[in-house]
């Protein structure tokens, strides 16, 4: 069973570019059965020159691109903002509709949410099975990474990871398909703490301070080397038919509800393969 990925990413920089250049790799390679339906970006050509660049890397493997702009629609219509913590202005459910009309020629098994820097509403999230990725342990912090990380060096954690989730109308709320593992104390991250430690640890500092720190960049850098592998792997088992997705649930082969997957044995194999 070959899995058709709908891959979304704003392509911002060179994290969401470095993830879409792993799987894409892969899938040429043959190393997961999976192909590509679209490549969707919330930008259009002339827009942006990080992004107009990641546009060329998505031509040269031949994947289907589709492009519409959230900020040239959001103009256009006059619409605010979003904020967080509050409901999403009225303009971003016009917004989804139309994507969805973009993707109708382009269905997918699974979407992937890579650097898309966009909630998406509920509307579509419903008719369109999303995963989206968090920087923590399916029990630990919630918020954007940098929240992450703050809790974790402020609350001394042992370890931290990355998940999978399926995207549903409550933000972040959705089932967790798949995570990994990984140490926050080891021979390269010790000599960090001490150094945090000698300077009065992170109680005394604020947060722009505490993400000043070069343990607080460490861990940024040691969560990403586990982004691509995890995303890979999970892909892989949709491609094999051992995940699929029915509505809101992760499901398996025989359609029996899944448990979130721990992958840390596999993601770590394809992190040290690659040289990740």
């Amino acid at each position: 069973m070959t899995a058709r990925i709908g891959w979304f990413t704003t392509a911002r920089g060179p994290g969401s570019r470095g993830m879409y250049e792993a799987v894409a790799g892969a899938v040429a390679a043959g190393e997961i059965d999976a192909e590509f339906a679209c490549v969707f970006t919330n930008r259009d050509p002339g827009e942006d020159e990080v992004t107009d660049g990641f546009f060329e890397l998505v031509r040269s493997y031949g994947h289907p691109l589709v492009t519409r702009s959230s900020v040239r629609y959001r103009r256009s219509v006059g619409g605010k903002l979003s904020r967080p913590g509050e409901p999403l202005p009225a303009w971003r459910e016009h917004f989804d509709a139309l994507v969805a009309e973009d993707l109708e020629a382009h269905p997918f098994d699974v979407g992937m949410m890579a650097g898309y820097m966009l909630i998406f509403t509920a509307g579509f999230v419903r008719s369109h099975p999303i995963l989206n990725q968090h920087p923590a342990l399916p029990d630990g912090p919630r918020g954007t990474w940098r929240e992450v990380i703050r809790a974790l060096i402020r609350g001394d954690a042992a370890e931290s990871g990355v998940m999978l989730h399926l995207a549903i109308p409550e933000v972040d709320e959705g089932p967790v398909v798949a995570y990994c593992r990984y140490p926050l104390h080891s021979a390269t991250l010790d000599p960090l703490w001490a150094e945090l430690a000698r300077g009065g640890g992170a109680d005394g500092l604020d947060d722009a301070a505490l993400e000043a720190t070069p343990l607080f960049a460490a861990i940024r850098e040691e969560g990403m080397r586990y982004e691509p592998p995890l995303v890979l792997a999970t892909l892989a088992e949709f491609g094999t038919g051992e995940l699929r997705v029915e509505g809101a649930r992760v499901v398996d082969s025989r359609g029996a509800s899944r448990q979130p997957a721990d992958l840390t044995h596999a993601v770590l194999a394809r992190a040290e393969s690659t040289g990740r």
